[in-house]
């Protein structure tokens, strides 16, 4: 094993997925062994069905594999109780998805706060860190406006902010633009790409954009029931 796979930040091995179905099983994937290092933006591809949305569940321990091995931060999931993982969960992994699930009754800084101060964070500290990553996103001059009175991108710019508001060490995002115009869905991603960097956080994209997936680093492909390596997208060989 190589260093960079033992020491990463999120390690997929063998990792398979089975559901029941009448008296077989339907195989959704199975053998998958992937690594994501701290800075590194991956894409994760495929057809719609392919299993994308149950790979992020199960890297982010929202779901159990039917097989394999999930390592996150060093721990291997298998061998923790449900305590432990929902742990491991809130306090090393951020979660984006296609709805941003804002709170509609809270202001953009609100609704990143909010989880700092569930995690024990101070109100004045939890209030700095979302201003900053507010920033960050390009959102200072939007602070106390509600989802209502946020565009779609700027509401998915707040969500991304708040997934990061307690320094997960990897980011899962399934398909965070998708309900976006493309050149909004550009600018949303160019914000996500510019803070997973700033912050050092590993991030797995799950899209079915192409030209997206194609501006990160490397993109992983599910295919058949097999993780194959894309490499990087539109890279000349």
């Amino acid at each position: 094993m190589s260093e960079a796979f033992k020491d990463a930040a999120l390690r997929l091995d063998k990792v398979a997925r089975f559901y029941a179905e009448g008296a077989g099983t339907l195989e959704v994937f199975r053998n998958v062994s992937f690594s994501l290092r701290q800075g590194e933006v991956v894409a994760l591809v495929g057809q719609s069905g392919a299993g994308k949305s149950s790979l992020l569940h199960m890297a982010g321990l929202l779901e159990q594999p039917s097989g394999g091995e999930v390592v996150v931060a060093g721990a291997a999931v298998s061998k923790l109780g449900e305590a432990e993982r929902t742990r491991l969960r809130r306090d090393t992994i951020g979660f984006v998805y296609q709805a941003h699930h804002l709170l509609p009754e809270f202001s953009a800084l609100e609704n990143v706060v909010l989880p700092q101060l569930i995690a024990g964070k101070s109100a004045a500290a939890a209030e700095a860190e979302a201003k900053r990553l507010l920033g960050i996103m390009g959102l200072s001059g939007r602070l106390t406006h509600r989802p209502s009175q946020l565009s779609g991108g700027e509401q998915q710019r707040v969500a991304i902010a708040r997934a990061l508001a307690n320094h997960p060490r990897v980011l899962l995002a399934d398909e965070p633009t998708g309900n976006l115009d493309p050149r909004t869905a550009a600018g949303v991603f160019e914000a996500l790409i510019q803070i997973v960097r700033t912050e050092g956080t590993a991030a797995l994209v799950a899209t079915h954009n192409l030209e997206l997936a194609a501006r990160m680093d490397r993109a992983l492909i599910l295919h058949e029931g097999k993780l194959l390596d894309g490499g990087k997208l539109g890279a000349k060989t």
